[in-house]
């Protein structure tokens, strides 16, 4: 009678409701961190080549240095150009004073239309002889376009040149563009003005949160990826054009159940939740997809809405009844501050 009477107990306590703690399931996009390398170049960025041959005069910039637009970086020797231009500006004075004494004596018949014609012609020959000069000129003195930092370089005064030596590089580099290849699947997602984040190889623990700017228009058939841009600030002028960087985004996928990493257990059977039906608790096998702040993103078979058991899961078994329960919240403590 003992033993039966026991019996009768378990059963009825095994079938006694448990307070539990659950929360409803929510809906999020699952997320893949997407990561590619990048390089910097400059905002603008030119290779300066003189217009025509000669022998360097003068250098006028140092390597590394900026320079303003417009500044003078290399004079070419420049004798021969500035004797054509005088001697064109003689000739531009010689045409406008024949034709103002034409002009003098226009009215009085003593000079046909077609001399008057002729001296016009002359001064605007010699005119633009004398433009032409002076564009030969101003060749034989190589400016910086913009801008920027220019590059070193190994010319000296006395070199000569020609018009594919080299003289410079000059950057722009107070802002920076990162490209990088993203691959073809994230090709709808990854768009201007999406966020993503760039960290540089060489300050590693640094990471420069920026937007892509412009996405490419084609794919490359080889590695079945595209180019796109992401832009920096560079005002500091801590990195350089060249440089590494590693570009991470988060590639939100589908809609996934979400629960609190607390809610799921584990048995030999695997990883399940235990979500309330009809008071009763009712074991629902889960994949763990991804996690992400507290959050378990699952691979399961759930609505968005039901009530899943986030407290109270090792007092739990199948077809347990439960009572639903609100989480305890703590008041906060009152600390008093002694006079100093």
């Amino acid at each position: 009678m003992l033993l039966a009477a026991c019996s009768a107990e378990q059963d009825r306590g095994g079938d006694r409701s448990v307070a539990v703690v659950a929360e409803p399931v929510r809906l999020l996009p699952d997320e893949d961190i997407v990561e590619a390398v990048g390089t910097a170049r400059a905002v603008r960025s030119a290779q300066i080549y003189p217009e025509v041959s000669g022998r360097i005069a003068a250098v006028r910039f140092s390597p590394g240095a900026f320079v303003r637009q417009g500044a003078v970086l290399v004079e070419l020797d420049a004798r021969a150009e500035r004797l054509a231009l005088k001697l064109a500006e003689v000739r531009v004075a010689e045409a406008e004073q024949l034709l103002a004494r034409y002009r003098r004596i226009e009215d009085t018949g003593a000079l046909s239309d077609s001399q008057i014609e002729a001296g016009e012609t002359a001064l605007a020959a010699a005119q633009i002889e004398r433009d032409q000069a002076a564009l030969a000129l101003s060749e034989r003195t190589i400016r910086a376009p913009f801008a920027g930092h220019v590059s070193f370089s190994d010319l000296d005064p006395g070199d000569r040149v020609t018009p594919t030596t080299l003289i410079a590089q000059i950057d722009q580099r107070a802002r920076l563009y990162v490209d990088f290849n993203a691959p073809e699947a994230v090709f709808r997602r990854l768009r201007p003005g999406q966020s993503v984040e760039v960290v540089a190889f060489s300050d590693p623990d640094r990471a420069i949160p920026t937007t892509i700017e412009a996405v490419d228009s084609t794919i490359e058939l080889e590695q079945r990826s595209y180019r796109a841009r992401a832009a920096i600030d560079n005002s500091a002028d801590t990195f350089r054009p060249g440089m590494s960087f590693a570009v991470r985004f988060a590639d939100s996928g589908q809609l996934r159940p979400a629960v609190p990493e607390a809610a799921v257990m584990w048995t030999g059977d695997g990883s399940s939740v235990f979500a309330v039906k009809d008071g009763k608790a009712v074991r629902v096998p889960v994949t763990i997809a991804s996690r992400r702040d507290g959050l378990a993103l699952l691979e399961a078979k759930i609505a968005k809405g039901t009530q899943v058991v986030v407290k109270g899961v090792q007092k739990l078994r199948e077809g347990q009844s439960v009572t639903l329960v609100r989480p305890t919240v703590r008041e906060p403590a009152k600390v008093e501050v002694a006079p100093s």
